[in-house]
C-alpha cells in the first residue's frame, strides 16, 4: 500500500472521528496514529528510540 492510500485513509479516520466524536475524538484518534506510527517504525528498525531524546545537534545524520 503506497503512503498515499495510507494517508488518505488516516484522513478519514480523523474526519469520521471528528464529526461523530467531536474534537476530543479527534485528537483522541490523532494522537493514538502518532503512537502507532512511531511503535511501527521503531518495530521496522527504522526507529532508534533514543533518537527522540537526544538534542537537534548530537543526532546522526
Amino acid at each position: 500500500m503506497n503512503m498515499a492510500v495510507i494517508g488518505m485513509i488516516a484522513g478519514m479516520a480523523l474526519g469520521f472521528a471528528g464529526y461523530f466524536g467531536g474534537f476530543g475524538a479527534f485528537l483522541l484518534v490523532a494522537a493514538l496514529g502518532a503512537v502507532g506510527f512511531l511503535v511501527g517504525r521503531f518495530l521496522e528498525g527504522d526507529l532508534d528510540v533514543g533518537d527522540l531524546f537526544r538534542p537537534r545537534g548530537d543526532r546522526r545524520g
